[in-house]
């Protein structure tokens, strides 16, 4: 039996649909990463798990329980993380930690005891002191992790948490979540982020609302079709534009670098004329596997 299952979601807004049919399953102590551009419908999938909005259509469940008629069940084992900073600015460290510490009925020495864990693992103990406001955007989002730990959830559901965040601390983020992983707890994390994704036991890639593929990250870049090259020359939008005038090519800036995409059933040698028309240098054109963004892409581009 799945410890989170979405089965048919579907939900709009003044008429424009943000979900649609969306099904997925989650297993118990698994890393489940919901992959997609803003406005992709991942916030709708994850407010509604986490009893915020009501779905239209379809059924949403955790740990058996129905996340519409049976929240009560479920709010003493979730701890969930908004995209946006939520805690009190105004308070300090353990200012917030204490008041979330009340909300969740943990007081006295267990209290004492879960702060204490909470500082080690987040290593957030040298700033106790410093007002929420004043930490840095990796300090913010492990201290509303924190909070959200506080009543040791069975689950923890997090909405783009590490958006914003510099690289080092996005890695110490995620070396926490794995940790918390090894302790049993089920996490399901929305990122924009395909170096994170490729931590995650399995993942989702979600487009206008629609799961585009699911599976386990070493095997989703599998789903390719057709050949990957990397163009080395100048990654200027006048190349990419001149690259994508022919039709069975489709070319995409990639960091300081162009991927060049063939479809199926086309070779590099039946359009090597008309690259070399164009003033190319077949050289240029050097064959790569395709990696997840690659396949995320190119399924996006398909839908």
């Amino acid at each position: 039996m799945s410890f989170v299952s979405v089965q048919g979601l579907g939900k709009s807004y003044r008429g424009v649909r943000a979900v649609n049919d969306f099904t997925f399953d989650v297993r118990q102590g698994e890393v489940y990463a919901l992959v997609g551009p803003d406005g992709a419908g991942k916030s709708t999938v994850i407010r509604t798990l986490c009893g915020l909005i009501d779905s239209d259509t379809g059924e949403a469940s955790i740990n058996g329980f129905d996340c519409r008629k049976q929240f009560n069940h479920i709010k003493p084992i979730l701890g969930y993380m908004p995209q946006v900073f939520s805690l009190y600015p105004d308070l300090t460290v353990t200012e917030n930690l204490a008041f979330y510490g009340g909300i969740y009925g943990v007081v006295g020495p267990e209290y004492l005891e879960r702060v204490e864990y909470l500082y080690r693992f987040s290593n957030l103990k040298p700033f106790a002191d410093r007002r929420a406001q004043a930490l840095s955007g990796g300090m913010k989002q492990k201290l509303a992790l924190s909070c959200a730990l506080m009543h040791q959830p069975k689950i923890l559901i997090l909405d783009e948490p590490t958006t914003g965040v510099d690289p080092l601390s996005r890695r110490q983020f995620w070396e926490i979540l794995l940790q918390l992983k090894e302790e049993g707890v089920t996490i399901i994390v929305s990122t924009p982020y395909m170096d994170e994704v490729a931590r995650a036991d399995r993942a989702c890639f979600v487009f206008r609302g629609e799961k585009l593929a699911e599976g386990k990250p070493a095997e989703l870049p599998g789903l390719f079709e057709g050949t990957l090259y990397y163009f080395d020359g100048p990654p200027t939008m006048e190349t990419i534009d001149r690259l994508n005038r022919l039709g069975d090519i489709r070319a995409r800036r990639f960091g300081g670098g162009v991927h060049v995409y063939l479809k199926r059933g086309i070779t590099l040698d039946e359009v090597t004329p008309a690259l070399s028309e164009m003033g190319f240098d077949i050289k240029d054109f050097n064959p790569i596997k395709p990696d997840l963004e690659d396949c995320f892409i190119q399924l996006m581009e398909e839908s």
